[in-house]
Order: C-alpha cells, then sequence, then structure tokens
C-alpha cells in the first residue's frame, strides 16, 4: 500500500490573492501539502502528471471554468476529492452542476476558515480510503487469479 506523509492539495483560482490566503492558511500547521495556480490549464497539466487528494477550484474563470476543470479532473484522477468555491450569486449553478463532476462540496465566497478546513480533510480522507479500496480490490483481484489457476492446476492434474 502506498502512502503519503501529507495529503495533497491543489488551490485553483484566478485571483492570486484568494490563492495566496487559501495556501498560506492550509500551511499553516503543516498538515497539507498546498499547491496554488491562478491558471487553470497549468493546474490541469500539475494534475496529469502527479495526483492530489483534493482540487477546490473557483467556479468564474476566464478560459476554463470551474466545473470545466473538475469535469476533467474527474477523468484523470476520479479518486480526487473536487470542491467548488462560488460567490453567492454562483450557488444555484453549483449546486445544478454538483452531479455533473461528482462534486464532493461546495463553499461560498467569502468561505469561513474552518468549515474549509473541514472540507479540506473530508476530502481528504475520502481521497484516502478510495485510493486504498482500489489497492484492496486490486489484491482481491490478483488473489482470485492465482485461485483460479491453482484450481485449473489441481484439476488438470485428476484428470
Amino acid at each position: 500500500m502506498t502512502t503519503k506523509s501529507k495529503p495533497s492539495i491543489l488551490v485553483v483560482d484566478d485571483e492570486q490573492m484568494v490563492v495566496t490566503s487559501i495556501t498560506a492558511f492550509l500551511e499553516v500547521d503543516g498538515e497539507f501539502e498546498v499547491f496554488g495556480f491562478t491558471d487553470p490549464e497549468q493546474a490541469l497539466r500539475f494534475v496529469e502528471s502527479q495526483p492530489v487528494d483534493v482540487v477546490l477550484s473557483d467556479y468564474r474563470m476566464p478560459g476554463m471554468n470551474g466545473l470545466q476543470l473538475l469535469r476533467r479532473i474527474k477523468e484523470l484522477r476520479p479518486e480526487t476529492s473536487r470542491l467548488l468555491l462560488t460567490s453567492h450569486a454562483d450557488a444555484r449553478s453549483a449546486i445544478d452542476a454538483i452531479n455533473q463532476v461528482a462534486l464532493f462540496q461546495y463553499l461560498e465566497k467569502p468561505w469561513d476558515d474552518e468549515q474549509l478546513l473541514l472540507s479540506i480533510r473530508s476530502g481528504a480522507e475520502r481521497a484516502r480510503l478510495l485510493r486504498e479500496l482500489r489497492e484492496r480490490v486490486g489484491e482481491l483481484d490478483s488473489a482470485h487469479h492465482v485461485i483460479k489457476d491453482a484450481q485449473s492446476r489441481l484439476i488438470h492434474a485428476f484428470l
């Protein structure tokens, strides 16, 4: 089983101040490894090359909005927990889009730090559990093949 020392968090918002603020808040106690991007295309390239546990993305961004980004991340890394950060005016759109990207949670701007931290921790735990489940299913699948092979050899030995 692969274990990482710290959950990795990706923060994506076209406003540098938001990225800096959230990144600094999440890094303060050293619980997370945090990566921040103001360009969703760069964030996507990062996720293509490195798995992350949680992605927190702004909804409204130029070029690629948060839902488009999270949809692509869902395809690349389905175990990654996806959180959407919206303004109050975008909340209805976020709710409508939850099923489109299997959104783990959405948060409204301005966010509450404690709620943000709870959401990030929960998302990281979800991602860890999904990775472990995938590994266990793989182990069971391998064990099943070994058993089937042994069963086949045993049957052939008595024929």
